[in-house]
């Protein structure tokens, strides 16, 4: 992301923009297959109410937004067990895939330089077929 000059007013479009110029963004099908090769941790970082209404990602590791750099940070004492290095691979997705570009711009700036985000989030890998758990399965977070 180009860096931004003290005052300098941007809208969040403009700043979107900016933010994903930098990311080598992947569909949702290449999110999945890089997961079943072992090469990516997915990290769904909807809200519960759009989880409860649509379904979950098996094997996504869930963090809302708001937590999201504490639970990634490698050097982090509230880190998720998985994020173990800041060579590991983390996929985002947010619902749409808006907000998911600018946390992975958050999760770069903790130096996870393999952070990226899925084009059209959990919206497009529903649409591509791809396994969705329905709402309420047991042995899945609410």
């Amino acid at each position: 992301m180009s860096e931004r000059r003290a005052g300098e007013r941007v809208g969040i479009d403009e700043l979107l923009e900016r933010v994903r110029s930098g990311i080598d963004r992947i569909e949702a099908r290449a999110a999945h297959e890089a997961y079943e090769a072992g090469d990516a941790l997915l990290v769904d970082t909807r809200y519960a109410a759009l989880r409860e209404r649509d379904g979950l990602i098996q094997g996504a590791l869930i963090v809302e937004r708001n937590e999201l750099e504490w639970r990634l940070d490698p050097l982090g004492s509230h880190r998720a067990p998985e994020a173990d290095s800041h060579d590991l691979r983390v996929v985002v997705f947010c619902n749409e895939g808006y907000a998911s570009s600018l946390a992975v711009a958050s999760l770069r700036q903790l130096g996870l330089h393999r952070a990226t985000d899925v084009i059209g989030g959990f919206q497009a890998w529903k649409a591509a077929g791809l396994p969705v758990l329905p709402p309420g399965t047991p042995g899945t977070p609410a």
